[in-house]
């Protein structure tokens, strides 16, 4: 009887330092101006509270960070009040503390996470691309067998992104990404410093973003989960989630 009382303790122990490991790293923009327009922009709502709940309510920890920060700027365009997981952000005490005192991502440690999510918004068409620490934590979390994901304008976080093997992260893996088409419609083609669906067909991703403008488009393949737009964010979510289960 006691053996099999110190198996189970044994088994429990395990089962609780595994929950701890279950981690995922949200990325928020930390740009606030859409480039020399006078605008405000910044992360958009719901690409993050969409798979923000949808990952937390399957079991896992996350945490938050931005490029340089402290408070990370939420897109007034994207603050729809109707939105059902907008408003559990707005009660949501814990999650809003995680945005408004967002850790720097250079403090972040690859080997803490099971999957790094970039929400999109325009403001990370500015900080994302180029970013060492963002390249080095999806090289990292992506080679030690973890998830990358971003979402709408998220994937400019996967610009010129390399493997160890000297190919871009994108090259022959399927993404769906915000469109050239969206981005004409949005009247901010000539704003943004490129456009994000031409650059990453350019480094071998394959486009498999809708055709019709707004619409529901997410992919996941080989550990890399893209979504189109904000209208991809819940299906973005489920597929994060679908991804973490593949690797326990």
């Amino acid at each position: 009887m006691r053996r099999i009382i110190l198996f189970i303790l044994l088994i429990n122990s395990f089962g609780v330092m595994s929950a701890t490991n279950d981690k995922v790293l949200f990325v928020l923009t930390s740009n606030s101006q859409l480039g020399d327009t006078g605008k405000t922009t910044g992360f958009y709502l719901s690409e993050l509270t969409h798979p923000y709940y949808i990952i937390k309510d399957a079991g896992y920890d996350i945490d938050v960070v931005s490029i340089k920060g402290g408070m990370a700027p939420i897109d007034p365009n994207s603050i729809d009040e109707n939105d059902e997981d907008n408003q559990r952000f707005l009660k949501d005490a814990a999650l809003m503390r995680k945005v408004i005192t967002t850790k720097k991502i250079s403090d972040a440690n690859y080997k803490d996470y099971q999957a790094i999510v970039f929400a999109g918004g325009h403001g990370t068409m500015w900080d994302f691309p180029n970013n060492e620490d963002v390249k080095s934590l999806i090289k990292n979390i992506y080679e030690n067998n973890g998830v990358v994901a971003s979402i709408c304008h998220g994937p400019s976080a996967l610009v010129n992104v390399k493997l160890s093997n000297g190919k871009y992260i994108v090259d022959g893996k399927k993404i769906a990404v915000f469109t050239n088409i969206e981005e004409r419609i949005a009247g901010l083609t000539n704003e943004v410093p490129f456009l994000l669906q031409s650059t990453l067909i350019k480094q071998g991703g394959i486009d498999e973003s809708g055709m019709i403008p707004w619409t529901e488009h997410a992919v996941a393949d080989q550990r890399l989960v893209t979504g189109q737009n904000p209208r991809s964010a819940h299906k973005f979510g489920k597929l994060i989630v679908e991804e973490l289960k593949k690797l326990n």
